[in-house]
């Protein structure tokens, strides 16, 4: 009996973590077959994608870009359709014919397509933070109503999910907190006083993963850290005492449950995105991913050192904005997206990345949250404020 193939739509496929999927998908074609992508700008790979996965769809969110993408598609004698409404990358995410959904598009973009496979009871591989960071309990509500499967991507929520018990009714009983781990980014040793002349180029370069500029950054300053933080109290549903931060040099454990009986079950392997990928796209079963296994006899030493909050003060604004109105942690996400295309763009220091955050989360309090409209419109009003802050600053 021949196994029916699962279609997937892979929302952000031009970036690090769909060319991951993509090459997931690839290894195994027997198990899946892309059913839709979604990129930005990026024609000609989204180009070279069609062509060797031929989807039903394609989205490109740059109108510009996908009238190009949709002549090239044509002169290579292509069937894929490119879809430019609006909406498009719901269609997408929710079409009656996909059966899981990658999730990675970078920043609150991706929360409409999010929420509308969610809707639809797909299972959706989160690998957006900010559909949990922005979308929280709505985000999560949409999940339980319609009857989604939701399974972690980033590595290190990845890493928990594997290392908790399978049935999440056990979870309170028996789990006394998680332990994230961070690398450190390229500054973990560099002295504080130094960082306001970092270059955008050196907050890029990750000693340890292959990533996007935005999501490099974000780990320089460890926001992406505060970022998991609130991603993890949605997921695991933990209150954000039971969450900890520890930072990892190596990147070989990804992440820890310690349980009430002070055992610690932990997630270890080569810090490629494969890894969870392959374990989403196959869950409950396993498959190869195409990473290089550990080699034990290789590994001089795995260290664990305190996050020092003078060099990474963004990373406490994840407990405080927790602690705050529903909406918070939109207001957060939202300035501190400004924040870094502001220093990626040279119009900010590095170090005014967190002061910009700060003074958007003091300048506008949260208001009254009842959909993902009023979170849409909150997270415009903090981008606004964000960038008048961040227009204002000395550099």
């Amino acid at each position: 009996m021949t196994s029916v193939k699962q279609r997937v739509t892979v929302l952000g496929s031009t970036g690090s973590v769909g060319v991951n999927t993509l090459d997931v998908i690839a290894a195994h074609p027997d198990r899946f077959e892309v059913f839709a992508l979604s990129a930005a700008t990026q024609t000609e790979l989204m180009l070279a994608q069609c062509v060797r996965f031929k989807p039903r769809y394609a989205v490109m969110v740059n109108e510009a870009q996908a009238r190009l993408l949709a002549e090239k598609i044509k002169k290579n004698g292509l069937v894929t359709e490119v879809l430019r409404s609006p909406d498009a990358l719901e269609t997408i995410a929710s079409h009656e014919d996909v059966d899981a959904v990658m999730a990675a598009i970078v920043g609150a973009a991706g929360l409409a397509p999010c929420m509308a496979a969610a809707r639809a009871g797909k299972r959706l591989l989160l690998a957006n933070k900010e559909a949990l960071v922005v979308g929280g309990d709505v985000f999560m509500q949409a999940v339980h109503a319609g009857g989604a499967q939701l399974l972690p991507i980033d590595s290190e929520h990845s890493a928990i999910f594997q290392s908790l018990p399978e049935d999440p009714a056990t979870w309170a009983g028996r789990v006394e907190k998680i332990i994230l781990t961070a690398s450190g980014g390229p500054f973990r040793t560099r002295d504080p006083a130094t960082l306001r002349d970092v270059t955008p180029d050196q907050a890029c370069a990750h000693p340890n993963w292959v990533m996007g500029r935005k999501i490099s950054v974000d780990s320089a300053t460890m926001m992406n850290k505060a970022l998991e933080v609130i991603e993890a109290k949605y997921l695991f549903g933990l209150k954000p005492a039971q969450i900890e931060v520890v930072i990892h040099p190596q990147s070989i454990i990804h992440s820890m449950v310690q349980y009430f009986d002070t055992s610690v079950v932990a997630q270890l392997g080569t810090p490629d995105m494969r890894v969870p990928i392959a374990y989403g796209l196959a869950w409950p079963g396993r498959i190869a991913s195409g990473a290089q296994a550990l080699d034990f006899r290789a590994m001089s030493s795995m260290t664990f050192e305190v996050a020092d909050h003078e060099r990474f003060p963004g990373l406490q604004l994840a407990w405080e904005v927790l602690a705050g109105p529903t909406g918070t942690t939109a207001v957060l996400n939202a300035a501190n997206e400004i924040a870094v295309a502001a220093f990626l763009d040279r119009r900010i220091r590095f170090d005014q990345i967190h002061a910009v955050n700060r003074a958007t989360l003091d300048g506008l309090p949260a208001s009254e949250i009842s959909g993902i409209g009023d979170l849409l419109a909150l997270d415009a009003e903090a981008r606004a404020t964000a960038r008048e802050i961040a227009g204002h600053l000395e550099v």
